[in-house]
């Protein structure tokens, strides 16, 4: 009976209360509907925050490459287009199967991008920091996010790397479904196939991604084939709303057929031409790693990281100059043997990293620092005796190595950074980075006497830096910064190639710094980032003529004096709008670089010849890359032009050419690339890509070590297409 009364009585309040009756003595007025109309283009460049997990980049010269909104040709990992908007990267094409990215910056070494501290989701992938620095580890494009790099006045926080630091970020869990699909496949010129698969998704406080790569190609030039496979798999947890997880592990592996250097005359008449049927390359390579982040409070930021790289770099080669042929021979009427080197890698590295922000003077200031401590073993076979056959096969006809050597490293660093927040408008930072460890090289050289092999380098340095930024508007600043840097003396460094050579027992790393001042922003329809930098090159490392006791001519391994390159950097677009579905965009991102030698001797034949002042191999005056897009509704045409002027192949400033094609000049060139880009529906696009449009016949390097020395022709005129479906 209580129940009905209740009802009751509801349903009465409710009928008095909708069955008022009112009176509206405000006449309506009904609005025509308006339509806003407006086309685009959506950002690949962008700059990275000021403050940004616990990692402070303000004050710093920072890029960040949305690689979902590049127009380029990703597949091929075409080096020009996908750092076309970064002034002054140096790409080293080495070959066109794109498993490698060889780039550098500020006239630094580009060989597989060794100069710089190479991360991916910030875990380092370097294989080996101290012995073999290298970037053997190859994560496919189509897995990337965007691309994170910052140069070498932001170091201290990351390690003392005179590039600076380099982080893939790949693509992050669909956290919107428990599970997404994507898949991109590639077919394109000289037999190229690719196939990209992915799944992710989230089931309650569990995320997750998974994701499959395969590719295979031709090759430009005869026997430069290739195969390439690479996964990754990455576990997500949250604890609770301030405390996650994540624990990943992610693998490349790929054959290379080399076709071996050309000379200068093979490269005029034919640069697809081999002169090696034998040669290969492997490198397989592990990257496992665990993550914790903690938001201890609102203040407070913590990250724990420990990884490791394992794996192996693998080879099997007819080592010789270009200009001597891979022949039978006649008295076995079978090839050569081959030799074989295997680098294997046991690197690890924990580092924990904490931010911490607090009030001063009124304003919010931040701190960041942490500790890094890496344990490595190189363990360095080269030399074996392989097969006389021609496929890939790393077996021993003879056991024993050439050389059988470890590099054992233990390091631990100390770092700390502080961001003083003077005003709202202007901070200062200042950091310091304390590096102290131990190299110990061991083993067996057969040609070597054991009482001169081992050899022991210690690693103590303090580095310090001092960076600011002057924020004119919100989107407007100035930045300027120095930063000490050093580069461990690595096992290449140290190994003696044959009898006649010695390595310096008291070989000195390489120390130095980088400046740099710079004014960036944007304003209405234009973007721009213009930085004059000096980077300081000390303790490069070379070779000397010397005699022993009897008159015999010795090499010695040593440090062989500076460089210094000093340049300007511009980044320069704008971006207008041709109406309601149309825009415009365009840019140039160009570098003038001037590197020299400061008091450094090296050996010319049998006698040491003074090279100060002479120009440092493989910079380039002038590096412009300058493009246009055009966007109509849902279809984006872009070109680009590229042009690298002459550098030299040694520090001699050799500018005929050897026999061999090993030193000489390398000429200037210039190219043209042409991309389509076509968004069928929101979750279907269609890229075309034709690459070096002109077929222009160029080489960007004359490597004096691997793959060879000599001329390594680049990739003529390519053609791809690549589907992209995500459901």
């Amino acid at each position: 009976m209580k129940r009905f009364l209740f009802i009751t009585a509801i349903l009465a309040n409710v009928t008095v209360t909708f069955g008022q009756t009112t009176t509206d003595t405000i006449k309506p007025h009904h609005l025509s509907p308006v339509t806003i109309e407006g086309s685009k283009i959506a950002p690949d460049i962008q700059r990275l925050e000021p403050i940004k997990g616990t990692y402070i980049f303000s004050g710093k010269k920072t890029e960040v490459i949305n690689i979902a909104q590049k127009n380029a040709a990703v597949t091929e990992k075409y080096g020009r287009q996908i750092f076309a908007k970064i002034p002054g990267v140096f790409v080293y094409d080495m070959d066109g199967t794109g498993n490698q990215v060889n780039i550098s910056t500020r006239g630094l070494d580009p060989h597989r991008s060794w100069e710089f501290n190479m991360r991916k989701d910030g875990i380092i992938t370097n294989s080996d920091m101290y012995g073999y620095p290298a970037s053997h580890y190859n994560i496919p494009m189509e897995a990337v996010e965007r691309i994170e790099l910052v140069r070498g006045t932001g170091s201290l926080q990351y390690g003392a790397q005179f590039g600076g630091m380099f982080n893939y970020v790949s693509k992050q869990p669909d956290t919107t479904k428990k599970i997404t699909f994507e898949t991109i496949n590639t077919l394109g010129s000289y037999g190229l196939v690719s196939t990209y698969n992915s799944i992710s998704g989230k089931i309650g406080r569990f995320s997750y991604s998974a994701w499959i790569n395969g590719k295979w190609i031709t090759g430009y030039r005869k026997n430069s084939d290739s195969s390439f496979d690479a996964q990754g798999i990455s576990l997500y947890y949250d604890a609770t709303k301030d405390l996650s997880f994540k624990l990943e592990w992610t693998h490349s592996n790929y054959i290379t057929h080399i076709p071996g250097p050309l000379t200068d005359s093979m490269f005029q008449d034919d640069p697809k031409m081999s002169t090696r049927s034998r040669n290969y390359y492997q490198p397989n390579i592990h990257v496992p790693s665990l993550t914790a982040d903690w938001n201890i409070a609102s203040s407070t930021k913590l990250r724990l990281t420990t990884s490791a790289v394992i794996g192996e770099r693998n080879s099997v080669m007819f080592d010789k100059p270009a200009n001597v042929a891979d022949d039978i021979v006649p008295a076995t009427l079978q090839y050569n043997n081959r030799q074989v080197d295997i680098d294997h890698f046991n690197s690890y590295t924990t580092e924990l990293r904490a931010l911490q922000t607090y009030k001063l003077l009124n304003q919010t200031s931040t701190l960041a620092a942490g500790v890094q401590y890496m344990n490595n073993d190189l363990n360095r076979q080269q030399q074996g005796k392989g097969t006389t056959g021609t496929d890939f096969d790393l077996s021993l006809v003879t056991p024993g190595w050439g050389r059988d050597l470890h590099f054992k490293t233990s390091n631990i660093a100390f770092f700390a950074e502080n961001r003083w927040l003077l005003t709202r408008q202007f901070s200062v930072n200042i950091g310091v980075r304390m590096e102290t460890g131990e190299t110990n090289m061991t083993g067996v050289i057969t040609y070597y006497s054991d009482t001169e092999l081992p050899n022991k380098i210690k690693h103590n340095f303090p580095l310090f830096g001092v960076s600011t930024q002057y924020d004119v508007t919100d989107d407007i600043n100035i930045y300027a910064g120095w930063s000490q840097a050093y580069r461990p003396v690595i096992f290449k460094d140290i190994i003696p190639q044959s009898v006649y050579e010695i390595s310096d027992k008291n070989l000195k790393d390489a120390h130095g710094y980088n400046a740099e001042l710079g004014f960036r922003g944007k304003y209405k329809f234009l973007k721009w980032d213009v930085t004059g930098f000096i980077l300081q090159y000390n303790n490069r490392m070379g070779t000397l003529a010397q005699t022993d006791t009897d008159g015999n001519l010795i090499i010695f391994r040593t440090n062989i004096g500076d460089s210094r390159t000093t340049g300007l950097e511009l980044f320069l677009q704008g971006d207008f709008s041709l109406g309601k579905k149309a825009g415009l965009s365009l840019f140039t991102s160009t570098s003038f670089m001037d590197a020299h030698y400061q008091d450094a001797t090296i050996r010319s034949g049998n006698s040491n010849v003074s090279v100060s002042g002479n120009k440092v191999e493989s910079v380039p005056k002038w590096i412009t890359r300058n493009g246009i897009t055009i966007n109509y509704d849902l279809v984006s045409l872009s070109a680009l032009y590229s042009y690298t002027s002459e550098s030299f192949a040694d520090a001699l400033n050799t500018t005929t050419p050897s026999a061999s094609g090993a030193v000489g000049l390398v000429p200037a060139y210039q190219l043209l690339d042409l991309n389509l880009a076509i968004r069928i529906t929101e979750k279907i696009k269609l890229q075309l890509n034709a690459s070096n449009v002109l077929d222009e016949h160029y080489f960007t390097k004359r490597p004096q070590f691997y793959p060879g020395p000599g001329i390594w022709p680049s990739d003529g005129r390519t053609f791809s297409g690549t589907l992209s479906i995500k459901i």
